[in-house]
């Protein structure tokens, strides 16, 4: 199901030259020295567009650096005007977003934990209207769907025609090796209802830690994702906020210099040799269908033997044992566990649904 947005291509808005867009900059404006210096390193490398900096930061506990607030905001126009690039920051209230184009900023992004209230996220349409401003929309802290595409609707509503879809993954209850679990198949279905909007990874807030930046970096360039943002600091160890997932500018330019960019579309010297393996899927999907059902038809045995001798459907300690077994198997196959075991979650909800159906029919 595609939706009608009317949303302008990202070229028209930001000139890449051709290549995937590079948002960077610190997490938090800190300071002036510091937002000119780092400024000057992005610049400096030629990979970046835009220069992105934190200047209100939502937290959740009071006490901790909630930024700068309009302090920050004629730091950004002076990195602007010496280094050329455009600036962008994170808007959470309608105050916000008047003073962001008050001092000239080029970008405004909403966050994640802006995108899962409809209510701040209509607030910030209304203050939207009749402005010309590109606006780019974090997918919501938890995996739902629905929250992040209805801020698109409720944004392109006020007319805004130049948007974005960052995704920096989401909140997970399970133990897993990144900060926010990038659930790639969440970005990917929201490219089937809005084909037409750039999408933005976001490797600093999945990561959480330098050393996995690069893996998803590359992820998303092999996903043909239309850009990137990413956070980079003058002394990340020193920074105010999330230390541990930003890069020096040169460390930046460096990671990036090792990424293989994709292309987009392929010639048709190609076009065979794609039909030749994409039927070879469609084949082995066709295997695991008919595994999946054939395990169906051994959960049914297991639900009706359940009923018979009058055991629960949940079997905590079994549901462990495959959660745990599972995603062993995946690192022993050069699988990805954490998609393994996503797979296996829906896999043991429709076994529940499967026994408990069975559980209320009448024995045999």
């Amino acid at each position: 199901m595609k939706a009608n947005l009317d949303v302008l291509p990202l070229d028209s808005w930001v000139n890449t030259g051709g290549k995937p867009l590079i948002i960077a900059g610190p997490c938090s404006a800190e300071t002036e020295e510091q937002v000119l210096e780092t400024a000057r390193g992005i610049a400096n490398n030629g990979f970046a567009h835009i220069l992105r900096a934190g200047v209100w930061k939502p937290r959740t506990r009071p006490g901790s650096f909630e930024g700068k607030g309009e302090e920050a905001l004629p730091w950004l126009q002076k990195a602007k005007a010496e280094t050329g690039l455009l600036t962008a920051v994170e808007v959470a209230t309608p105050q916000h977003v008047e003073l962001a184009l008050k001092y000239g900023v080029d970008v405004l992004w909403i966050g994640a934990r802006t995108t899962v209230n409809p209510f701040n996220v209509q607030d910030l349409a209304d203050s939207l209207k009749g402005v010309d401003v590109p606006v780019l929309i974090k997918n919501p802290v938890n995996p739902d769907l629905a929250l992040w595409l209805g801020a698109f609707e409720r944004i392109a509503g006020a007319g805004i025609k130049k948007m974005g879809a960052i995704h920096r993954g989401f909140s997970n209850a399970q133990e897993t090796k990144y900060r926010n679990s990038p659930m790639w198949q969440i970005a990917v279905e929201f490219k089937t209802f809005f084909p037409q909007i750039p999408m933005i990874g976001d490797p600093s807030h999945m990561a959480g830690k330098r050393a996995l930046l690069a893996e998803l970096t590359q992820r998303a360039m092999d996903l043909n994702y239309d850009g990137l943002i990413i956070e980079s600091h003058r002394n990340p160890d020193e920074a105010w906020s999330d230390a541990s997932q930003q890069l020096t500018p040169d460390a930046l330019a460096d990671m990036l210099k090792g990424i293989e960019f994709r292309k987009a579309t392929y010639g048709s010297d190609f076009q065979s040799e794609l039909d030749r393996l994409r039927e070879r899927l469609d084949n082995l999907d066709r295997e695991l269908l008919e595994v999946l059902a054939s395990r169906m038809s051994v959960v049914e045995q297991l639900g009706e033997y359940k009923r018979d001798n009058n055991v629960a459907v949940l079997q905590l300690n079994r549901w462990k044992q495959v959660h745990e077994s599972r995603a062993d198997w995946a690192k022993s196959l050069n699988l990805y566990p954490e998609v393994v075991e996503e797979l296996f979650k829906l896999i043991h909800m429709e076994s529940i649904r499967k026994q408990t159906e069975v559980m209320n029919q009448q024995n045999a």
